[in-house]
């Protein structure tokens, strides 16, 4: 198998592609009453000023936080600051009051709009494309056991470097990515490969306060998937892997127990891996 060659991402090239997919993806406008949005400001501001307070914060401190959140808005990084830092609580809080599958964080890298592909299929992929094979089957179901038929799941994973097709440079558009539609049983069989570990992009604001700290920067091999159907909720969540590098020290917080796979060896050099989904009705 011929070995294929990556520039790997900036972060200023992951921010700006995280930015224009952000605005890109169909969002819902919500009109916040006043009295919401001085609840919770006031709760994000009184606790940056107890931090303030309890840690002694000191004008050279502040003035380089301040420099910092200039160099992240001007590099692009919020996209990938907030969903690394901040979006496994905002997922944390929905999951009160959701019932079905697990759900984990959506990330910065999901692209919206990409192919439609049947419910036994291979994601578009590279002659060369490095990696384990791996077929990742299962069924969708709603809470009473029922199957969803024509569920479709929109699933992305990075490659066997930890790179996204749309934010390396080098990768064509829609490679490890499409939407699968589940059959009239709600099954589905995604041939695929087995995607790597990867450090978020360290050569930005986010990289330089990570290093600062004296944490680490990466994230465990996981497949993303956002699962829906007329009639219920969508899920958006990441599956891991057993054993993998990364499990139980995520940078982003986002892996549960109930989200691991187990993938077995099916005896044609490809490793197998199952998963139910499970719906709620909207």
């Amino acid at each position: 198998m011929t070995t294929t060659e990556h520039h790997a991402p900036t972060a200023a090239g992951s921010g700006s592609s995280a930015s224009a997919a952000f605005r890109a993806a169909a969002r819902t406008s919500q009109d916040v009453p006043p009295e919401r949005v001085d609840e919770v400001a006031r709760a994000v501001l009184h606790g940056v000023h107890q931090a303030i307070r309890d840690h002694d914060v000191t004008y050279p401190e502040f003035q380089a936080a301040k420099q910092w959140l200039m160099d992240v808005g001007e590099g692009g990084e919020w996209p990938l600051f907030l969903d690394v830092f901040v979006e496994h609580v905002v997922e944390e809080v929905a999951a009160r009051t959701q019932d079905g599958t697990k759900g984990s964080i959506q990330g910065p890298y999901y692209l919206p709009d990409q192919e439609k592909l049947p419910w036994q299929t291979a994601l578009p992929m590279r002659p060369d494309e490095k990696g384990t094979p791996l077929v990742f089957a299962g069924q969708v179901r709603d809470v009473d056991g029922a199957p969803v038929a024509g569920a479709e799941l929109d699933i992305w994973h990075a490659d066997d470097d930890g790179y996204y097709s749309g934010f390396a440079p080098d990768i064509p558009e829609g490679t490890l990515r499409g939407v699968v539609v589940s059959n009239g049983e709600g099954r589905f069989e995604i041939t695929t490969v087995q995607p790597a570990p990867y450090q978020i992009p360290t050569d930005g604001p986010t990289g330089r306060l990570i290093a600062a700290a004296g944490w680490h920067a990466w994230r465990p091999a996981h497949l993303h998937l956002m699962v829906r159907a007329p009639g219920h909720r969508t899920i958006t969540t990441q599956l891991y892997f057993q054993g993998g590098q990364w499990l139980d020290s995520d940078v982003a917080e986002a892996t549960k127990p109930e989200l691991v796979l187990d993938p077995r060896p099916d005896g044609d050099g490809r490793l197998r891996a199952t998963y139910d989904f499970v719906l709620e009705r909207a």
